[in-house]
């Protein structure tokens, strides 16, 4: 069975914080609400619906705030993101044992695909607008033996696809957070990653799952 490993994007891969915290006070600017861009960088994961509701916004307008800040993003964040360490030999390390590369983000889909263009890194497949346990549905249609991710929803996302949930510390979920919800390893960051899964490449590849060794 071919190799297929799942990554999340923001704080797995990347780190758009400083422009995600710039987009998000220009639309408080605009629309006059209390939202607090470092907060909401400083916790990126769950959906801006998600996080709209948090600070307040009444529910009739979150779509239009939910469009205004996608129509910022581009010229803001794109330009403004840095690639987390490890990231890019991650991804090389799925190609180089034969596999395949998913990014399952919560992300509005046109824009991760110019943070992957911004980096010029090719994945097979990429998934916008899915979080936590909604991500369980593209990891499994593609047969995701493991996914990487930051937060404790990716977490769960992973162990609802049958994956390896492999968590890294990069984002807002420490150590123990991500131990507790049920991640099979987890990592300081991506550096260690592609030893890690060369070392278990065989067994996943014949089909194991959750319960992943520790890395060595």
């Amino acid at each position: 069975m071919p190799l297929t490993v799942g990554f999340d994007l923001d704080m797995t891969l990347i780190d758009p914080r400083p422009g995600m915290a710039a987009v998000m006070d220009a639309v408080a600017a605009e629309s006059g609400h209390p939202l607090d861009g470092a907060h909401f960088a400083a916790n990126l994961g769950p959906p801006l619906d998600m996080t709209y509701r948090g600070f307040g916004v009444p529910e009739e307008e979150i779509p239009a705030l939910v469009d205004r800040f996608r129509a910022l993003y581009p010229e803001i964040v794109i330009p403004a993101t840095v690639a987390l360490p490890g990231a890019a030999q991650a991804l090389a390390a799925v190609r180089e044992l034969g596999g395949t590369t998913l990014v399952v983000t919560g992300k509005y889909r046109p824009n991760a695909a110019l943070h992957l263009a911004a980096f010029d890194w090719e994945v097979d497949h990429l998934f916008g607008e899915l979080w936590s346990t909604g991500k369980a549905e593209a990891l499994k249609a593609h047969g995701a033996a493991v996914y990487v991710g930051d937060h404790v929803g990716d977490v769960r996302g992973a162990k609802a696809a049958g994956a390896v949930a492999v968590g890294v510390v990069s984002g807002p979920c420490a150590a123990d957070e991500l131990t507790a919800e049920g991640a099979d390893v987890v990592l300081p960051d991506l550096t260690g990653f592609p030893d890690w899964l060369r070392a278990n490449a065989a067994r996943l590849s014949a089909g194991g799952g959750a319960g992943s060794p520790a890395p060595r």
